[in-house]
């Protein structure tokens, strides 16, 4: 089986395993007094982290009452942590699955110097990025046998991150009686369930997936649009063209695409819109039909029984009704990570390139040193026992 193929396969199993460990951590790791602690959160993390960030903000916001904001490391560290305004009443949520980007880390130490709170979302809670939390939610993985020796674009790692940060979302909402204790029980078990509503996707998504590959193989640059948790799934999306197939992807906001990929030259771009079906619904269709007014190729993603929304739209790659748009970024990546598994396979093209032509999987990339970046503010990393 394609290797990235049978990773996004094992994603409903994974979400059922990781769903109450993770609840069990976060209730004995995250206190009430921490949750009542701080009145402004600040999201970040670095690729996947960040989209993480991203398509778990409003979830944040309407769970948890706690204005949000989802920031590149780069922007937090460099831009925004010696400008916080009260620092001691903000949170500053770092996720990173290795616990060693050098960007994250940073400006989880920036924001210790500035006086902010400083939570971890790892899946090494003895790395470094750990260290430099007070506290540490923990998004290990159960182990997954991927091919020997190949490194696959990450999948399972961004749905169990998305996954840890929702229901820190929901204990925060429950521990600062945002929402009550029924409440919060009911939107936990909606997560569990995500569970079978990503295994339906899937299984209407591959095959037509697969198709439109196939289909759309002359071409070499790819758009994904989306605003809200569906801009996250956009920025995934692209995430995974560029590692798995190397094409030239960008995930944009819905109107943004109005204002700068409208006025592209290349007239057949594929473009994916994606709509929750809720509050982008408007401009989402306004979007398709001028995308096949100039005659870019167009597929949507929308929930299965809101296709005839968008009635213009030939291509629709359908994803499981019922999902609070909140929760849909796990739901609204497959299609793209689909495609680019697929495409990958299609080209020949070993993913990641297979970290030639000057690169290296030395510290996660070689001379693009994303774990061993000049790093600001060390003195405040927590000393402790063992090596890093």
């Amino acid at each position: 089986m394609n290797p990235m193929i049978a990773q996004i396969k094992s994603l409903p199993e994974l979400v059922s395993q990781v769903v109450p460990a993770y609840n069990e951590n976060i209730a004995s790791t995250v206190s009430q007094s921490f949750c009542q602690s701080f009145d402004h959160l600040y999201l970040m993390g670095c690729g996947d982290s960040h989209h993480v960030s991203v398509a778990t903000q409003l979830a944040f916001r309407v769970l948890a009452g706690i204005e949000t904001e989802a920031l590149t490391a780069m922007h937090f560290a460099r831009y925004t942590a010696d400008c916080l305004i009260h620092p001691e009443h903000c949170l500053v949520a770092g996720a990173s699955v290795s616990g060693e980007v050098s960007r994250t880390l940073e400006g989880m130490l920036l924001a210790r110097k500035a006086g902010a709170q400083v939570l971890a979302l790892t899946a090494t809670p003895t790395s470094r990025i750990a260290r430099a939390a007070d506290v540490v939610v923990d998004t290990t993985q159960p182990p997954f046998q991927d091919p020997e020796g190949m490194v696959i674009p990450g999948v399972r790692s961004y749905v169990a991150n998305q996954a840890g940060l929702l229901l820190l979302a929901i204990h925060f909402g429950e521990q600062r009686g945002h929402i009550a204790l029924k409440e919060a029980e009911g939107y936990r078990q909606q997560i569990h369930n995500l569970a079978d509503a990503i295994e339906a996707t899937i299984e209407m998504n591959e095959k037509r997936v697969k198709d439109l590959a196939s289909q759309w193989a002359d071409e070499s640059e790819f758009i994904f649009c989306g605003s809200g948790p569906g801009y996250a799934a956009a920025l995934f999306s692209a995430a995974k063209m560029l590692e798995a197939s190397g094409d030239a992807a960008i995930g944009q906001d819905l109107e943004e695409w109005a204002h700068l990929q409208y006025f592209a030259k290349k007239i057949s771009t594929p473009t994916f819109v994606i709509s929750g079906g809720e509050r982008d619904v408007s401009r989402a269709r306004e979007v398709v039909t001028a995308a096949l007014a100039i005659g870019r190729r167009v597929a949507v993603i929308t929930p299965a029984g809101k296709g005839n929304l968008f009635p213009e739209a030939a291509v629709q790659l359908p994803f499981t009704d019922g999902v609070p748009e909140m929760f849909q970024a796990l739901l609204t990546m497959l299609p793209g990570s689909i495609f680019a598994a697929y495409r990958a396979e299609l080209l020949s093209e070993p993913y990641f390139r297979a970290f030639g032509g000057g690169r290296s999987k030395e510290g996660g990339g070689g001379i693009s040193r994303i774990r061993s970046s000049e790093t600001l503010g060390l003195e405040y990393l927590k000393e402790d026992s063992y090596d890093t």
